[in-house]
């Protein structure tokens, strides 16, 4: 079959390879960015329940919901970047070799160069680090003030203040620029 139309050439399976990633990072984004709005309704809903309630310990579901819902976000911003990462620095590169070209994928380097680029990184992590670590360790501050705790919820809310405090350091270990296995993000 070689030279018929049925046949496959690297450079269609590598074209082909960059569209299903690009398909699936691009569906991880969509997801990653709902996870911050389903995060909002999440702290909205359980804050009215407990001041309706006038209850402090329903506070303490804020922690896990936020610790599970940042993590997923966590974990999906990684894969959306090791997507850039390969289509960067594998992908491309392996194209455009193929091509006898000096570059594929130009906007996938391209829109790296934006100087407000870091500013927006560095908001991006602000924002993040509110959602999913800062509301969940008020909302704990609240109910240790509240004065209405008991030991086993004491002990509880110990261990979810230091689960978000991990959460938190992770955020800020994926979010710095520059890691040894990315050559920045």
């Amino acid at each position: 079959m070689t030279g018929t139309e049925r046949d496959v050439t690297v450079g269609q399976l590598l074209l082909a390879e960059y569209q299903s990633v690009k398909d699936e990072q691009k569906a991880r984004i969509g997801f990653r960015d709902n996870l911050l709005y389903v995060t909002l309704a999440v702290v909205a809903a359980v804050i009215a329940a407990a001041a309706q309630a006038k209850q402090t310990s329903m506070l303490l579901a804020l922690p896990p919901v936020c610790v599970v819902l940042g993590w997923t976000y966590l974990v999906n911003d990684e894969k959306i970047s090791a997507i850039g990462r390969y289509v960067r620095g594998e992908l491309g590169p392996r194209l455009a070799r193929l091509a006898g070209s000096e570059g594929a994928f130009g906007w996938e380097h391209f829109h790296r160069g934006d100087p407000r680029r870091v500013s927006r990184k560095v908001l991006q992590l602000v924002v993040d680090l509110l959602a999913f670590c800062f509301v969940p360790l008020g909302a704990l501050v609240v109910y240790w003030a509240g004065g209405d705790t008991s030991p086993g919820l004491v002990v509880l809310s110990v261990a979810e203040a230091v689960t978000v405090a991990v959460l938190g350091w992770y955020r800020v270990i994926y979010a710095v620029p520059f890691r040894p296995t990315d050559g920045g993000q």
